[in-house]
């Protein structure tokens, strides 16, 4: 049986909210250490890669952030000392992003605040 026009847009709203509700709890609590939910994003994604670094173009689809944004967001952990870029030595055009020391300690600061408000507001 085929949902309604009504069913789907009453999911794709409920789906929406509860984003919203996790997104803005993510926000409150990651502000406090300094970090808004891309950057802690950028960070998680960096350190679970077994050598803390990605293409930037491989980091832009797993954190579903635009280049630009991603390039942004990867500015300002840069300027923290949180990550590092440089070039890809068999393509230089291409970047790789690598986790630094400083970065690795704040993501491991930050993680279990982060892990429990997804747990508090995904548990079902």
């Amino acid at each position: 049986m085929a949902a309604t026009t009504t069913d789907v847009v009453a999911e794709w709203r409920a789906l929406a909210a509860r984003h919203a509700a996790v997104f803005c709890a993510l926000e409150r609590e990651l502000h406090s250490y300094g970090l808004g939910v891309s950057d802690f994003e950028v960070l998680d994604r960096l350190a679970e890669d077994k050598d803390d670094s990605h293409r930037v173009q491989e980091l832009a689809d797993t954190v579903h952030l635009s280049q630009s944004a991603l390039s942004r967001v990867i500015g300002r952990l840069e300027r923290d000392g949180l990550v590092s870029r440089s070039l890809c030595p068999e393509d230089r055009r291409g970047i790789f992003v690598c986790l630094t020391d400083a970065g690795r300690a704040k993501h491991a600061e930050v993680k279990r605040t982060h892990r429990s408000v997804l747990a508090e507001h995904l548990s079902s």
